[in-house]
């Protein structure tokens, strides 16, 4: 049985499940394991990370009367919510140009857009690598030529936000760092338009998630890419990117503050405890509030060296059970919206017994996608792969749950909703 508690009712001999934070906020890339440590202990105390799950089968249970969270009450909070945002359109109208778009912007489906989508992918990781690797050398960091990249993802996502979105998650561990910067960019982008700023901000806004984690240039890949439990001075070097990537742009001569703020705060949390200068509240730029959670959503679900990646739905959910001073509610509320509460790729359960992988969003509900239904649990069969329009008059099909992608471990799922065999798209 697991249970969320505070850190502070932490005990040696308690089963640590999971943090309920991203990797970056804490030295432990692995979880699941007993704490028997007290320098352990010391150091989860320490980090910015305020609750736990634990679990009670292999570990040690709270006092009691100590206040907890099961896992029932905690999912039955989350589901409540996302309710509520059904009432609200995933995505709202394009808010108006200050100028006339150069590219097609003219709604897609999501097949219509993936190979677009797949070939910006390709030419995105190609100029964010080079960035990269002259960051690496300590060459300066001319950012005026990303803003023809910028505008090409942004118009992938407002043809079909999904599309480049879902295929930027699959990563190699070899190419993260690059695709992340591109997956947040388009992250933030959707939000700048789920949120209807004009134009200018929303290519600002793109801008802040393509370049928000150069500073990761200046950490070593031994220690990025450690499986293992950073030490005290590991953990600090990662600590220090956001000071060290807007260090590069301001002397490269960024020009736009809610870049820089993007980059230096995206790990700032509303109630003060985040990094590096503790901000709290409106005191951190708005633009630094939405990279927070984009950059979080991308890492969470990206498969790690060290970790693999939690389905799109299931980190939704987690990430809306984490403490309210983590993320700006209002703007995480108009996160799911953007993307939806089933993302693309993931992997749902319907009323009928059949499971399906969500392939694109319905603009009028977010309960109800188009999802691609291709197993029977009754029958425990495969079946011919069918489309439905969940939303559709007459349908009668609901989405019952979520399904964990591990426990089923089907091989072809990625190609179920994208078309795209994983090892040849933009990746590789």
């Amino acid at each position: 049985m697991l249970k969320r508690i505070h850190v502070k009712h932490l005990t040696l001999g308690m089963h640590i499940h999971e943090f309920c934070g991203s990797w970056m906020e804490h030295p432990f890339w692995r979880t699941q394991f007993v704490l028997t440590d007290p320098k352990d202990l010391d150091s989860i105390r320490a980090t910015t990370i305020k609750e736990v799950w634990i679990d009670v089968a292999n570990g040690l249970d709270v006092a009691p009367g100590t206040v907890s969270t099961s896992e029932e009450e905690a999912e039955a909070q989350v589901e409540q919510t996302f309710q509520q945002l059904d009432d609200v359109p995933a995505i709202s109208p394009p808010a108006p140009s200050l100028a006339p778009a150069p590219r097609d912007r003219s709604p897609t489906s999501m097949a219509q857009e993936l190979e677009t989508a797949a070939a910006i992918c390709r030419q995105s990781k190609t100029a964010v690598a080079s960035m990269f690797n002259e960051a690496r050398l300590g060459k300066a960091i001319h950012t005026e030529k990303m803003r023809d990249l910028v505008e090409d993802i942004s118009s992938s996502v407002i043809r079909n936000p999904g599309a480049l979105i879902s295929l930027a998650r699959l990563k190699t561990a070899d190419d993260y760092s690059y695709m992340h910067s591109v997956a947040v960019c388009a992250l933030m982008v959707a939000l700048a338009r789920q949120l209807q700023l004009d134009a200018e901000q929303t290519r600002i806004a793109g801008m802040a998630g393509l370049l928000h984690d150069l500073g990761k240039a200046t950490i070593p890949l031994e220690v990025l890419n450690k499986p293992g439990k950073l030490t005290d001075a590991e953990f600090a070097i990662v600590r220090d990117h956001p000071v060290a990537g807007w260090q590069m742009l301001r002397d490269g001569g960024m020009a736009d503050g809610p870049v820089l703020d993007a980059c230096r705060h995206h790990h700032e949390k509303m109630d003060g405890s985040g990094y590096p200068d503790k901000l709290a509240g409106e005191q951190i730029h708005i633009f630094a509030r939405m990279a927070a959670i984009c950059d979080v959503y991308d890492a969470i679900t990206s498969n790690r060296p060290y970790k693999a990646g939690w389905d799109p739905a299931e980190s939704l959910r987690r990430m809306a059970q984490w403490s309210e001073g983590h993320f700006d509610l209002q703007l995480f509320h108009a996160f799911v919206k953007s993307i939806g509460i089933y993302p693309a790729g993931s992997l749902v359960r319907l009323s009928s017994g059949y499971l399906g992988v969500v392939t694109d969003q319905n603009r009028s509900t977010l309960t109800a996608p188009w999802v691609k239904v291709f197993y029977c649990t009754n029958s425990q069969l495969r079946i011919t792969p069918q489309t439905i329009d969940l939303s559709a008059p007459g349908c009668t099909d609901k989405i019952a749950g979520r399904e964990d992608p591990a426990h089923w471990n089907f091989p072809d799922l990625i190609h179920l909703w994208s078309g795209f065999d994983f090892r040849t798209t933009h990746t590789h």
